[in-house]
């Protein structure tokens, strides 16, 4: 790729592309974990930490979803339990990186205590590395 196509190449890779599509279902799913999570403090009265886990399923129930019909819609689908279940499988070791980021913040940082939806966006960034990548490899392969 030469250096002069950069800006318009790079936006046109087609990981580049997903990458994009996986943040913006990224972003929905940010909006379920924040309302999930002010529901597990508020309405359940759990303990931040615990309301970030009650909060998470939701979440990844969303963006498998929206990552099936949207960012990996042109790959290989599975039935939907057993992809699903592969999905689930590499959130729950991409929530080591997001609950762990989250749990860290909340204990560490009055502010974040305070305001416990930046936790939830610094382990956002941190996992969606993780998850993008290991979504592409092993839950939406590609039909080649």
């Amino acid at each position: 790729m030469p250096l002069s196509c950069f800006p318009t190449c790079f936006l046109r890779h087609p990981t580049t592309v997903q990458f994009l599509k996986f943040g913006i279902i990224g972003l929905i799913g940010f909006v379920v974990d924040t309302a999930f999570l002010y529901i597990g403090i508020g309405a359940l009265d759990l303990s931040r930490i615990a309301a970030g886990f009650f909060a998470f399923p939701f979440a990844v129930t969303v963006t498998w979803i929206g990552n099936r019909i949207f960012t990996f819609r042109d790959h290989a689908h599975e039935p939907l339990a057993k992809q699903w279940i592969k999905f689930a499988a590499v959130c729950a070791v991409g929530i080591v990186f997001n609950r762990g980021t989250y749990a860290l913040m909340v204990s560490l940082i009055p502010l974040v205590y305070d305001y416990p939806v930046l936790g939830l966006l610094g382990g956002t960034a941190v996992g969606m590395f993780f998850n993008f990548f290991a979504s592409k490899r092993l839950v939406f392969r590609t039909t080649s």
